[in-house]
């Protein structure tokens, strides 16, 4: 039924065909609609009958019109009676299989129906009563009473679409904005906008791409469709991470009272152990003056005790100086004089050494380092990288001992130095990178560390890393390499017939040298004489000078 009613549809009012036109090219017009195309040929105080040619609004054939003018092309009969035929098949009007499609439609596309209460637009009365459908085709709602008045059940009402009760302003549509009698019936691809019928066929819309409203309908609700799940997911990811945000910023004020909190405990230690510290070294001082106060309170006892000694001895001395009588005289300062001379000789050793300017040096206050360190205070960071001191740096033939500094010892926790077989300039970037290749010495507290069991005359990368709570650094890679180990020849492996020299170095053919004891490790062949040195070589790349002479056959090898 879609269809065919689809086939019956007049392509200009979209409507079922009324008074069918049969054009010359084989196509249909209503004629109303072939009038209204007229109309709109017309210019200012021309009449319709002026107009003698239109084109086909489906396939664009110029129709050519007689004198007659609309009147003088055929009627289409047979397509009216397939129309009517097909109101017929639609008897039941309303409850028509295609009756009832259009109203799902217009039921779904106006949801907002159910929720409105629509008035009869026909009624007389003052109050007029609620509309129980709305016909499509009239674009007027009626009550139950009005609908009968109206449309009973025979021609032409049968083919009129009745719907649920809509509102006036959703039955009749959009209309064009060009032609304000005309509703948009199509949409113009080219300017992206609803046209009417008129617009196509005569307006600045003729040459332009057009489509059907259900087609660009679909079409555009598709790409409204998936636009929205991507922003409703794009909007469900926004809300997730507001979500983090917030609970973020409820983390940050959690822990920043923490550290906080944190800080004042720390400072509150720092300043009772000042305080703490303060109260004993005051303790000391006062103890110190004490110790000195007593000291000196026994010194001034002493001086006090002399002088009163000393005073009455002196009272006594210019007592027998006024003795006029020279043998009363020589009598008594005899005695008063030795007395003098020893209080006086006393008094000497009594006499104390007196620091008038007792500064309590050994009392010396140095906060200087604590201050430095007090000015200071913040928040622990990961150290500075260590500096490796090359120059400082000691190797034997399989050992390599790494001196380095570091700027904030104080913030060090420990250090690691990792180290590895150099093999070229190219190759050191990809091993600082390559944590498989390195060896590596933990938990390291002094500033310099040997590395025993290395190969001898290799070159080594080193790189030291300062470790704290905060983090680590590294420094930057250090190059060292191992002493060549000298080369000499072992006398216990030597041949019967070898004869090695003292300082090991030579070795020459002697028969007559032949009771050396035997060893698991010396040579025993009787065709060839042989000697191996004590150089143990597992890699790297050594040298070393051999000088032949008395002999035409040598042989040279390394092996396992």
């Amino acid at each position: 039924m879609e269809t065919l009613e689809s086939e019956l549809t007049c392509p200009i009012c979209l409507e079922l065909f009324e008074d069918p036109l049969l054009l010359p090219c084989a196509h249909s017009l209503c004629f109303n609609c072939a009038h209204r195309i007229l109309v709109s040929h017309c210019a200012n105080n021309e009449s319709v009958e002026s107009i003698n040619a239109f084109q086909c609004p489906t396939c664009r054939y110029v129709i050519t019109l007689s004198k007659r003018g609309l009147d003088g092309l055929k009627r289409n009969v047979t397509l009216q009676n397939i129309i009517d035929r097909f109101q017929k098949a639609s008897v039941s009007g309303p409850n028509s299989p295609s009756e009832t499609r259009r109203e799902r439609t217009y039921d779904t596309n106006n949801s907002m129906t159910s929720s409105e209460k629509v008035l009869c637009q026909f009624c007389d009365q003052d109050q007029a009563k609620e509309a129980i459908k709305t016909c499509v085709t009239c674009e007027v709602s009626y009550c139950d009473d009005c609908l009968k008045a109206t449309h009973p059940n025979k021609k032409p009402f049968t083919g009129h679409r009745l719907i649920e009760p809509i509102p006036d302003s959703h039955i009749r549509g959009l209309m064009c904005l060009e032609h304000e009698d005309e509703k948009v019936n199509m949409y113009c691809v080219t300017d992206d906008q609803l046209i009417c019928a008129l617009c196509k066929l005569v307006g600045r819309h003729r040459d332009h791409q057009v489509a059907a409203l259900a087609d660009r309908y679909d079409k555009l609700k598709q790409s409204l469709e998936s636009n929205l799940t991507s922003l409703i997911k794009r909007n469900t990811e926004m809300e997730m991470l507001l979500t983090k945000l917030i609970q973020t910023c409820q983390h940050v004020e959690v822990n920043a009272s923490r550290q906080e909190a944190k800080l004042m405990e720390e400072s509150d230690q720092l300043i009772e152990i000042i305080q703490q510290r303060r109260q004993i070294i005051g303790t000391k001082i006062k103890e110190g003056k004490v110790v000195r106060l007593r000291k000196l309170a026994q010194q001034v006892a002493n001086c006090k005790q002399c002088i009163e000694r000393s005073t009455s001895l002196i009272s006594q001395a210019e007592q027998s100086l006024k003795e006029a009588d020279h043998a009363r005289f020589l009598q008594s300062a005899k005695s008063i004089t030795e007395r003098v001379s020893m209080a006086t000789a006393s008094s000497q050793v009594l006499i104390p050494e007196i620091n008038l300017n007792d500064t309590f040096d050994t009392f010396a206050l140095d906060f200087s380092r604590e201050k430095k360190l007090l000015e200071c205070l913040d928040y622990l960071t990961a150290p500075n990288p260590p500096v490796i001191r090359e120059e400082l740096c000691t190797a034997s033939y399989d050992t390599i001992t790494v001196h380095w500094t570091s700027d904030d010892e104080f913030s060090v926790v420990s250090y690691e130095l990792q180290y590895t077989i150099f093999t070229g300039q190219a190759n050191v970037v990809s091993l600082c990178n390559s944590a498989d290749s390195w060896m590596i010495v933990p938990n390291i507290k002094q500033n310099h560390y040997t590395v025993h069991g290395l190969q001898s005359g290799t070159k080594y990368i080193f790189i030291v890393k300062a470790i704290n709570q905060a983090g680590s650094r590294n420094s930057e890679p250090g190059k060292l390499k191992t002493n060549s180990q000298p080369f000499k020849l072992d006398p216990k492996t030597a041949h019967r017939k070898l004869k090695v020299s003292h300082d090991n170095l030579t070795v020459e053919r002697d028969e007559t040298s032949s009771k050396k004891s035997h060893t698991p490790e010396r040579f025993t062949s009787q065709g060839s004489y042989g000697v191996a040195g004590n150089v143990f070589l597992d890699s790297g790349r050594h040298y070393w000078e051999v000088v032949i002479s008395g002999s035409t056959w040598y042989v040279l090898s390394i092996g396992p």
